[in-house]
């Protein structure tokens, strides 16, 4: 990967970022009024995994075409710096306990952000597939 496409790469990240934070806001101050926190949390889930993925579709011209493994190191590249930025920002500006950060891990109390991630990893190298670029 060239320094050109990780930062170009790390753009796109940045605006997925922004749409979590947006997915987020909208969560706590909507849909948990509408349909509670256990439901809450595994639509918001699934929102941004539709978010990835959109955002992957719209944005895939700027990748250029590569082979698979760069598609998929991209995806790496967004799973690293979406858990940084989990980790980091919520323990340091958040100030939530490590205990509370990794409750976004635990998939069988409805929290789907471990999709979140595969949808993450794979995204690159899904819509390659699909926009016929491999």
């Amino acid at each position: 990967m060239t320094v050109n496409l990780f930062l170009k790469t790390s753009m796109i990240w940045l605006i997925i970022a922004f749409m979590a934070i947006i997915n987020g806001i909208f969560r706590e101050n909507v849909l948990v009024g509408m349909i509670g926190p256990n439901m809450a949390v595994p639509v918001s889930g699934i929102t941004l995994s539709m978010i990835v993925l959109i955002v992957t579709y719209v944005s895939f011209p700027l990748f250029g075409k590569h082979h698979a493994l760069t598609y998929f190191v991209i995806g790496l590249q967004w799973v690293l710096m979406t858990l940084l930025f989990e980790f980091i920002f919520g323990y340091y500006v958040m100030g939530k306990s490590w205990s509370d950060i990794s409750e976004v891990f635990h998939i069988m109390r409805g929290n789907l952000f471990i999709i979140v991630l595969a949808v993450s990893l794979i995204s690159p190298l899904l819509m390659a597939k699909v926009k016929r670029i491999l």
